[in-house]
């Protein structure tokens, strides 16, 4: 074996994408040692994004003083990629739900702090944004960041301000035009791995709003006001399908702002990591690809990172290996069509989870070692014949 391309996404509750990278490749090594590895630890979209990007592929990460969810001063990051023509933003760096702390409250927080990120990014020549939306403490819509980006909101007196979630129904102008301009020539793509809309019982406040401190009170508040945010970008930008749109209310909303005020694109997140990272082009000369993720299930069909990586590599007739924490049910057949060769569970005791969790890494260790050493046996019987 001489190229393997390494790609799992984490095991949510147990172990990184970069940890199931090292331990798999320490494995490999073992066994191969010559063997070329490429280790493309994949993103979600909310914390690690960053860096998960900067481990796949050569790059820069840029420090930066923003205004956090609170308009208070804070160190925050992104990345600078494909020789800086490229930033991957985490907006979890400036309004992420750990940076709100003891004061949940996402009808004050603000986004204002990703829209900075992105201003220095372009300001460095960055001409492709990538915006990795999860972990939010925000429901604004996108507006703050929106503002930093030089989008003006006015009230019914006529005066700017910046909304927050429990103001957007404040909005009686959107002036576009400044951050048109910034943003002319730039492609702007959202990671988006919820096709939740932007309003309703499957929307941002009330399905992910609870666990960033609302009451249900202050969810139907919130709530309300996506409705008339949506109707406000309708009126201003034109766009009739932000609200509706699958992963509008990603972020607290931030993909319905992302759209109608950036004209952003939402994907999934493991297309458009593999695009970013030029899958493609790596999987030339490979052997196998060794992906995996914390359960193997139904939703893995829909735009997951097993399904997308084993698409991709069934183009270039690559065989992919799945290496996964537990398999829920017949529902996965599918992901045999999609370009899974193969699919391994690393549980070995039926036992509760909260003690599976603790042998994660000692399981994942002792399934690569059988499946290498599989792969060994056949590599000699092949060279004996």
């Amino acid at each position: 074996m001489k190229k393997v391309i390494l790609a799992p996404d984490s095991f949510k509750g147990t172990l990184s994408a970069m940890q199931i990278c090292s331990i798999m490749q320490e494995e490999i090594r073992s066994i191969y040692p010559k063997c070329r590895i490429l280790s493309i630890p994949v993103a979600d979209g909310g914390e690690g994004t960053v860096d998960s990007f900067l481990q796949a592929v050569k790059g820069e990460k840029i420090p930066l003083r923003v205004k956090g969810p609170y308009f208070d001063e804070i160190d925050s990051f992104y990345g600078l990629i494909d020789g800086g023509r490229t930033a991957v933003i985490e907006m979890a760096a400036a309004a992420g739900l750990p940076l709100a702390k003891a004061r949940k409250d996402p009808s004050v927080t603000t986004t204002y702090g990703v829209g900075q990120l992105m201003r220095h990014a372009l300001s460095k020549g960055a001409r492709n944004i990538v915006i990795g939306m999860g972990g939010s403490c925000t429901n604004d819509g996108g507006s703050g960041m929106a503002a930093a980006m030089g989008v003006e909101f006015s009230n019914s007196h006529g005066d700017p301000f910046i909304p927050v979630g429990g103001t957007l129904h404040k909005i009686a102008k959107i002036e576009c035009a400044r951050a048109a301009q910034l943003l002319q020539g730039v492609k702007v793509r959202a990671m988006c791995d919820v096709d939740n809309p932007l309003h309703g019982e499957n929307g941002a406040a009330f399905v992910f709003a609870p666990q960033k401190g609302a009451d249900m009170e202050m969810v139907r508040l919130l709530d309300d006001n996506l409705r008339f945010y949506e109707r406000s970008l309708q009126r201003w930008t034109g766009k009739k399908d932000a609200g509706a749109l699958p992963g509008s209310g990603a972020a607290g909303g931030l993909g319905a702002g992302a759209y109608a005020l950036f004209n952003a694109q939402l994907a999934p997140g493991i297309d458009l990591v593999l695009e970013t990272v030029k899958f493609d082009d790596l999987l030339s000369g490979c052997d196998i690809v060794f992906t995996g993720e914390g359960r193997l299930d139904g939703q893995s069909l829909r735009g997951k990172a097993v399904t997308g990586i084993a698409r991709k590599a069934k183009t270039k007739k690559v065989p992919v290996c799945a290496v996964v924490g537990d398999v829920l049910d017949d529902g996965v057949l599918p992901v045999y069509e999609a370009g899974v060769s193969a699919i391994f569970s690393t549980n070995r005791l039926a036992v509760p989870f909260s003690e599976a969790k603790t042998l994660a890494a000692q399981n994942l260790k002792f399934t690569m070692k059988n499946i290498l050493a599989l792969m060994k046996a056949v590599d000699g019987l092949q060279t004996s014949i």
